[in-house]
């Protein structure tokens, strides 16, 4: 005969209040990363669910349930366009965790709940893999962990089950940490979606118009790291050279569209160059960064015949890569006439004044380098204001530029210059990339961030090849001697790391990233070469999988061993009733009224009262009261029971 099988127990109210909590937990770190009407929807499922357990109201029907999750389900298909891809997952994973609440009465409901928390956790990761996010996971990961043992016990108080949890997942720290140093490392990043690893990326772009560059000057985003192989060069040769703009029509600078490749370097060096090492956070564009110029390509990566490094496809995750530049390299020396005679055009018609300049320029001139001289005298005579907030050009940009308004950022300088070298037959082009940085005086680093974004011109003179000019330079030099905040004049909006007057948050800045630094290069950087050089330091000249897999199981195997006499030299558990029992027979022992092994607690009280009359009434008591709890006390009276035997064997006195 078949038995039935039993009913799987409900949830007690300790145990409905620690789902909730971990829902609350769960899903506060995403909040930010979700709709705003389904964060307030998730935030009104619990609320609903914490006041039907406080006023012990029963959960909502079945077919409402299932309306709710049905027109959540089609709000999430709208929001998003579907239902699949990384953000409409992790949405309908915050869903199904609230409306889950409006139906948990049983213990196995409730371990559903636990496991939506762990996955919630590790979603985290999507958007976020920064050192606060792995804290945000790690508190997730110690109330899930406490919530699944309220579910098997609901006895211990709230800080009872939080410490049982952080020690469970401290005795699995030494294993996680094997296992993350042994286990095979894979190539590129572990954490998002193909479809939408690219998103809310920022940066350079591809294309430079007025204010182009500007609005990059009030974002203090890290663009990337640099760690020098010796000394760091000079400040004033910190160009880090990135997308190169030759076509121009008349207001927008953008790249040439079909460049052939090149093959570095492009010419002998006559240096030992400046070698360096770049960690190149994510920005959903080809372009790599390098001082001016690099002497070889970078794996894996190519380089264009206009001296631009380019990876093999969009940066959408933190990259390293080491370069050595040579800043005496001159290249272009034998450039291609046909680039040459298209580094040259202007659309007809633009910016007359210029043109009219310019033609003056080459009318007085002997060569390109005299016109060249001419036009940088131009620019430091006119008296041009460097500033964040320049006025709107209209037509003719840099013509209003440059005889106009005499305001502007990097993008209005370069483009001025290019278009009246131009316009005065040399060859010209903008490049944008980044000038400057800040080096950490706690780990050494440079760090460049999206406010030394830059952009400068480059013309080609015969003999010399391709020759940096930066007009910037020549009406604020502050900028490149100093930094930004020194250029702009006062008044101008800064960003806020940048502000003379917060040193203390700069201090604090240096720390933080430096932190912030290792933990890319040897947490979210720990790619296959890491390991590969970790392992040879630990005494794997050659490691592969075979010894990997002995050196893991060995040390799991010891670290197991450790664990295991650790625990057997911990002194037994004992809950707190038995302590306070214990307690009160020490005491008493030490009158010669020790508990006998055989003794319940009603008989021992008896035979210490016809030893000692005058006590005999409190120890009837705390006899009867520990009985009590110990057989007889319901769960919702324990605690205050407790507290009073607390109370009474501390104030007695034999």
């Amino acid at each position: 005969m078949a038995t039935k099988p039993a009913e799987a127990p409900m949830l007690a109210a300790a145990q409905s209040w620690w789902l909730l909590a971990l829902a609350a937990v769960a899903l506060a770190p995403l909040a930010t990363h979700l709709p705003a009407w389904l964060t307030g929807t998730t935030l009104a499922a619990l609320t609903w669910r914490g006041w039907l357990a406080w006023r012990q109201r029963p959960l909502p029907s079945r077919w409402l349930l299932t309306l709710l999750v049905l027109a959540g389900s089609a709000g999430v298909g709208y929001q998003f366009g579907g239902l699949f891809g990384q953000n409409p997952g992790v949405a309908l994973l915050v869903l199904f965790l609230a409306l889950k609440q409006l139906e948990t009465r049983t213990v196995r409901d409730g371990r559903a709940i636990v496991l939506l928390a762990y996955f919630l956790a590790l979603a985290q990761f999507f958007y976020s893999q920064t050192i606060p996010a792995a804290l945000a996971t790690a508190a997730v990961v110690v109330v899930a962990t406490a919530t699944l043992l309220c579910l098997a016990d609901a006895q211990p108080s709230p800080a009872g089950q939080l410490r049982r949890a952080g020690i469970m997942l401290g005795q699995a720290l030494p294993f996680m940490l094997l296992l993350f140093v042994l286990f095979p490392r894979v190539q590129g990043p572990l954490w998002g979606l193909p479809k939408d690893a690219g998103s809310g990326l920022t940066g350079l772009s591809d294309s430079m118009a007025p204010g182009a560059i500007s609005h990059l000057s009030q974002s203090d985003a890290i663009a990337f790291r640099v760690r020098f192989d010796a000394v760091p060069p000079a400040r004033h040769q910190w160009y880090w050279r990135g997308p190169v703009l030759s076509e121009f029509d008349g207001r927008t600078w953008r790249p040439r569209r079909e460049l052939p490749r090149a093959t570095l370097p492009y010419a002998e060096p006559e240096d030992g160059g400046i070698g360096y090492e770049i960690t190149l956070e994510a920005h959903g564009k080809p372009w790599l960064f390098a001082l001016e110029l690099p002497g070889a390509t970078p794996e894996p990566a190519f380089a264009t015949l206009d001296y631009q490094l380019l990876a093999k496809s969009p940066v959408l995750s933190r990259q390293r890569y080491a370069v050595r530049s040579y800043p005496s390299l001159r290249a272009g020396a034998n450039e291609s006439p046909v680039l040459l005679q298209q580094s040259l055009a202007l659309p007809p018609g633009s910016n007359p004044r210029i043109r009219r300049l310019a033609a003056g320029w080459r009318a007085g001139a002997r060569g390109d380098e005299d016109v060249l001289g001419l036009a940088q005298a131009f620019f430091l005579r006119q008296g041009l204001l460097y500033t964040l907030n320049p006025p709107l050009l209209g037509e003719h940009g840099a013509d209003e530029f440059l005889f106009d308004t005499k305001q502007g950022f990097c993008e209005h300088f370069a483009s001025a210059f290019a278009v009246a070298m131009r316009a005065a037959g040399v060859p010209a082009r903008v490049v944008t990339g980044y000038q400057g940085g800040e080096i950490n005086p706690v780990d050494g680093y440079l760090t460049v961030r999206q406010y030394d974004a830059h952009a400068w011109t480059e013309v080609w003179l015969a003999g010399r090849g391709w020759l940096r000019i930066d007009p910037t330079a020549i009406s604020a030099p502050t900028r490149i001697d100093l930094d930004l905040a020194a250029a702009v004049p006062a008044g101008d909006p800064l960003p806020l790391l940048m502000r003379a007057d917060l040193a203390w948050l700069r201090d604090l800045r240096f720390r933080w990233d430096a932190v912030t630094n290792s933990w890319n290069q040897w947490v979210l950087g720990y790619n296959p070469e890491r390991q590969r050089q970790l392992l040879q330091r630990l005494g794997l000249p050659s490691p592969d999988w075979r010894a990997m897999t002995a050196m893991l199981a060995a040390l799991c195997g010891l670290a197991l061993l450790i664990l295991t006499a650790w625990t057997l030299r911990r002194p037994g558990h004992v809950d707190p009733l038995a302590r306070q029992w214990r307690k009160l027979s020490r005491r008493l022992a030490r009158r010669g009224l020790g508990r006998r092994p055989e003794e319940g607690p009603l008989d021992y009280a008896r035979r210490v009262g016809e030893a000692q009359p005058a006590i005999a009434a409190d120890m009837h008591a705390m006899a009867a009261l520990y009985a009590r709890l110990r057989y007889a006390a319901p769960a919702a009276d324990r605690a205050n029971a407790l507290d009073q035997l607390r109370h009474h064997v501390a104030s007695f006195r034999p």
